[in-house]
């Protein structure tokens, strides 16, 4: 198969003439536009994010209703003393008290028999020694598995681009894992375990292998630990480093992100507004849970992706296309502000415009080639058609061919397989079987066309790409006039009304008092590692 990158002869990105004035001012505007969101999730925690700091330290297991331990003692250290300093202090404090571990001091919480308190001062230099102590270790432990996946990718090579990306999700772990060894022998480069429906909504994180799940399997620490073990034999065997995928994003962003850093996953979906938009999560529980998500992405090396396609599922393809471009600034900005680098920025965009839309396919490499323009060295991701799959299993696979066409025509990084029944019914495995001969097909037939690819600077792409800039920058004004907060409560983005006031997980928003200590937060800051 010979696939091309972005980084030869007729780049993609080269080919719009945009204005560069307008491009840094797009940015700046972005900048403007996220600055105070940024200040606003500095200043506040969550029960989420300070259960992430106590499984970065190492506890685990759930008592016998299935509840884990970490949610069981932040509750009741939240209970007793609040958040607003933290767990570390009374969590660090009582166990330089009792001389218990992590793991007894968790049951005997649960069990009433523990007093917490907020420590000061040589108790509380002691406590928060020790709570630094203790999350180094799991620091350290993702810094080991970034440098083992620098290995194995040194050793097996990295795949050209685009990655082609498979989803996989029985429900059963155990059925995931030979599906998607199968999957990565016919060629997949990017295994993604779809998380259970529902799963993003609930305030805590199943723990052990799971056997059950509605459209998708539950994300555990287990089943991250089973399907990495999986794809590193199938690696080894294909003598190429195939890459895992998951979801950090719902209510329990920060701890599905510490997991996914300490079972060396590769990629994780985060998005800095989708839970906002698509599961009513409350923007300011969403806005903090993912800058401290994304630290822990910076850190482990994972490249994240969002879901801006998921704008053009509510919203018409071709009227919001603007809004798909200023959520990829968005995005790119708090990525940046969090730690990730260009090349950990797999920006969502997707292929929905309505194929009976005349010049549709033009409308789709405009957009995706200015996708590629803006952020010339970020692995895009690039989504396949849903919302105009009719269950013509006929048309859909020829709607996939022209999406996997786009995709080589404009450099996409990520490109995830369009399945002719998607959206309609759940792919059988025939469909996928399908679907990746049809990427094969095109790849292997015009995967240099892009040699030959040069729209004219005063074209129909052209001038389309340079419209839903122009239309980007405008809102941008908008948003920073009005602030962030209010254009998603006001249906900006996807045509979703989220008022910050609302939504759910609000009650485990936390104000920081002037003492607060989060020893996690604190490294990722430093880059330390104890």
């Amino acid at each position: 198969m010979s696939r091309t990158g972005t980084g030869s002869t007729n780049d993609p990105r080269r080919l719009l003439a945009l204005d560069p004035a307008q491009i840094r001012k797009a940015r700046a505007l972005a900048r403007k536009a996220g600055g105070p969101v940024v200040k606003i999730a500095k200043r506040h925690t969550t029960v989420s994010v300070e259960r992430a700091v106590l499984r970065l330290a190492g506890l685990e297991g759930a008592d016998v209703e299935g509840i884990p331990w970490v949610s069981r003692l932040a509750d009741v250290v939240r209970e007793q003393v609040g958040l607003e300093h933290g767990v570390s202090l009374p969590v660090w404090d009582a166990l330089l008290r009792t001389e218990d571990d992590l793991l007894t001091l968790a049951q005997k919480a649960a069990a009433g028999s523990v007093q917490f308190r907020i420590p000061s001062g040589k108790d509380s230099i002691r406590a928060a020694k020790a709570a630094r102590s203790a999350v180094s270790v799991g620091i350290r432990r993702i810094d080991t598995n970034r440098r083992q996946r620098d290995r194995m990718i040194a050793k097996f090579g990295n795949p050209p681009a685009p990655w082609i990306y498979l989803i996989v999700a029985t429900g059963d772990i155990y059925e995931d894992i030979p599906q998607a060894q199968a999957a990565a022998r016919e060629g997949a480069d990017v295994i993604a375990v779809i998380r259970s429906t529902g799963q993003s909504l609930l305030d805590y994180v199943p723990e052990g292998a799971t056997r059950e799940g509605y459209a998708g399997t539950y994300a555990t620490q287990e089943n991250f630990r089973l399907m990495r073990a999986a794809l590193d034999e199938t690696s080894a065997e294909l003598g190429r480093y195939v890459r895992l995928t998951n979801y950090a994003s719902g209510l329990c962003m920060p701890e599905i992100a510490a997991l996914a850093g300490l079972e060396r996953l590769d990629m994780m979906l985060n998005d800095s507004m989708y839970g906002i938009l698509f599961r009513d999560i409350n923007p300011i529980r969403t806005f903090v849970d993912q800058r401290f998500s994304r630290q822990i992405h910076a850190r482990a090396g994972i490249i994240i992706n969002t879901g801006e396609d998921n704008y053009l599922t509510t919203a018409d393809a071709v009227e919001a296309a603007h809004t798909v471009t200023v959520s990829q600034l968005l995005n790119e900005f708090f990525a940046k502000e969090a730690g990730l680098e260009d090349w950990q920025l797999g920006l969502g965009h997707a292929f929905e415009i309505n194929p009976t839309v005349p010049d549709s396919f033009r409308l789709e490499l405009a957009h995706a080639l200015l996708a590629r323009t803006l952020f010339p060295d970020a692995p895009l991701k690039w989504m396949p058609p849903t919302k105009h799959m009719t269950g013509d299993i006929f048309n859909g696979f020829l709607h996939d061919g022209f999406f996997n066409l786009a995709g080589i025509l404009t450099g996409q990084g990520i490109l995830l397989v369009g399945m002719m029944t998607e959206a309609v019914v759940t792919p059988w495995l025939s469909d996928r079987d399908l679907a990746l001969q049809n990427v094969r097909y095109v790849f292997n037939t015009a995967g240099n066309l892009r040699e030959d690819f040069r729209p004219p600077p005063d074209g129909f792409i052209a001038s389309r790409a340079k419209e839903v800039l122009g239309e980007a920058v405008d809102l941008l004004e908008a948003i920073v006039d009005d602030t962030l907060l209010d254009a998603i409560g006001d249906g900006t983005f996807g045509l979703m009304k989220r008022p910050a006031n609302a939504g759910r997980g609000l009650e485990g928003v936390v104000v920081k008092d002037r003492d607060y200590l989060n020893p996690a937060t604190d490294m990722l800051d430093e880059g330390a590692t104890r």
